[in-house]
């Protein structure tokens, strides 16, 4: 055991202007090499973004302390930079401002190691191996 705290998985949604979207999306095909460095630098891990047509963003990253990521990429300049190029696209704050964590109620990895876990120990309380 490492003591090191598990990863954790952690869904955000928040807002942007549908008619910017194209562009919104073009934008995070470019996203400057300085910034991907902080993202990774700071803790988000496997960070993805998505988009629906009606402006809804959803984000989703992992890290062993995603607020301590969170309030790591905040004092980069280069994040700071990117939200001000960014801002035209919001509707409403931007995800720094309102960023709303969805709360995770299944995740099929950790439901199939308890079910396992489970079998595994009836089978071995009954004498049989599974």
């Amino acid at each position: 055991m490492t003591g090191r705290p598990p990863v954790r998985r952690v869904m955000f949604q928040f807002r942007v202007r549908p008619d910017r979207l194209t562009e919104y999306g073009r934008r995070h095909g470019e996203v400057w090499p300085e910034m991907l460095r902080a993202l990774h630098a700071t803790g988000w891990e496997n960070y993805s973004i998505f988009v629906a047509p009606d402006g809804q963003v959803v984000g989703y990253f992992e890290s062993r302390d995603p607020d301590a990521a969170r309030a790591r990429i905040g004092l980069h300049e280069v994040n700071a930079r990117w939200q001000a190029e960014m801002a035209e696209f919001f509707d409403g704050a931007g995800p720094d401002e309102s960023m709303t964590e969805l709360t995770e109620v299944f995740h099929l990895e950790t439901q199939l190691a308890a079910a396992d876990g489970a079998q595994a120990t009836a089978g071995r309380s009954s004498g049989r191996d599974t």
